[in-house]
């Protein structure tokens, strides 16, 4: 990965290369913007005290004042009998899902969650949680020939899908580059929305559609809805109303799982079959098939990153932000950004796609240091808004641009006829 400056460093400290990481991720949609506005003339530069601030948003975020705990409480490392699993518990029906495999109620406590686990081996109690629709894995030692591998695949995969005429970016100017541009938002959590927020920093409409029966945990969505739009959607219950929507669009951003696509009906070459103009882009934790639930912090525990990170060796360790979500979120919108200037020129419709297991493997590639250097507080630039009676506190886009809307849309009042979403 390249990246446009070298001094000084992103103060992401740690034993891999976070900082240089976060700096090529957001470097590339730097590199991206510029080439969709030839007025700019270079790629925009990156201030890396914002650009730690930006990947450690949690961190900022302030909703009337107070702070917000990034993780709940049956959300962390566990020792087992004969090792350590990690879990991710912050949505309520995947809480549930572990005190069910593990026999407790839900109401159960961390302390009856560890209790539990001390009893168990770490590989049968991760099983019973997958299968009871719950999240947990392994803390696994590193596999350099399975990371070696990964690499061996784009990091951004952006490939065609279906022809058609060339179609350019409707209304791109050098303060709003991708103004004109419609936007579906089929993800939540992280990667998927700052992805989506960056191509709304960009000028891009974007409309982001989640379904009513799991709503998005609300101050993930504050965090990472700058510029967009926002509604509640059940897409399998109300499809005429969807597919009048992605008719509409020019890109769709998808954020569930392979199995969940298939039942939906959207994975890409259906899309794209339908509608051959639409740059279909796919998010997803774990690379190729492979599909059980994740997250940043469960791919950090799966693919050996957890150990790199211990400070002493027996107990396991974390990255000093969600880097894997962010730089998949930045490198997704790079990669969109192409697929459209390739739309422009050649026509079609295209595929884009990374993965947070082929970031981690990126990352677990670059260099090392032997001890991670205390982290120190990064200087942020936030926005303050007024949504729903609540006063919100968040930090400014990690890329600085004069002409990037500030407007903070979401979420906005759900519901209503479609045509009022966009």
């Amino acid at each position: 990965m390249d990246t446009i400056l070298t001094d000084p460093p992103v103060p992401l400290p740690s034993r891999l290369a976070v900082g240089e990481l976060a700096r090529a991720s957001v470097s590339a949609v730097s590199s991206a913007i510029a080439s969709l506005s030839p007025g700019l003339g270079r790629p925009l530069p990156l201030d890396a005290d914002q650009v730690a601030a930006a990947y450690g948003s949690e961190r900022h975020l302030r909703l009337d004042g107070a702070g917000i705990s990034g993780f709940a409480p049956l959300s962390g490392f566990w020792p087992t009998a004969d090792g350590w699993v990690r879990t991710h518990g912050n949505y309520p029906h995947h809480a549930t899902a572990l005190c069910e495999a593990l026999g407790l109620p839900a109401s159960a406590a961390r302390d009856d969650v560890s209790d539990a686990l001390r009893a168990r081996e770490a590989a049968p109690a991760a099983s019973a949680v997958r299968e009871a629709g719950g999240v947990c894995v392994l803390v696994s030692r590193e596999d350099p020939a399975a990371d070696a591998a990964l690499r061996r695949h784009p990091l951004t995969e952006v490939s065609p899908l279906a022809d058609s005429r060339p179609r350019r970016i409707p209304g791109a100017e050098e303060s709003a580059p991708l103004a004109g541009v419609r936007v579906l938002d089929l993800t939540r959590v992280i990667a998927g929305p700052v992805a989506t927020r960056t191509l709304a920093f960009a000028g891009a409409d974007v409309l982001r559609l989640d379904p009513p029966q799991r709503p998005e945990i609300p101050w993930q969505h504050l965090d990472t809805g700058h510029g967009k739009r926002s509604a509640l959607l059940d897409i399998a219950a109300d499809r005429p109303r969807f597919d009048a929507l992605l008719a509409d669009a020019d890109v769709v951003v998808l954020g569930y799982r392979p199995d969940g696509l298939r039942r939906l009906g959207l994975e890409p070459r259906t899309l794209a079959a339908v509608h051959p103009q639409l740059i279909v882009a796919q998010l997803s934790a774990w690379h190729g098939a492979y599909s059980p639930r994740g997250f940043d912090s469960i791919v950090q525990a799966d693919c050996g990153i957890s150990w790199i990170e211990s400070s002493d060796g027996r107990t396991p360790g974390a990255l000093p932000a969600q880097a894997l979500d962010h730089s998949a979120g930045y490198l997704l919108a790079a990669g969109i950004m192409t697929a459209l200037r390739r739309r422009g020129e050649a026509g079609g419709s295209w595929y884009v796609r990374t993965s947070l297991r082929r970031v981690a493997a990126e990352l677990l590639g670059m260099r090392r240091t032997p001890t991670a250097a205390p982290m120190p507080a990064a200087a942020a630039r936030t926005q303050e808004f007024d949504v729903a009676g609540t006063r919100v506190t968040t930090v400014a886009p990690a890329v600085r641009w004069q002409g990037g809307p500030e407007m903070f849309r979401a979420p906005r009042p759900w519901g209503g006829d479609a045509a009022e979403w966009w």
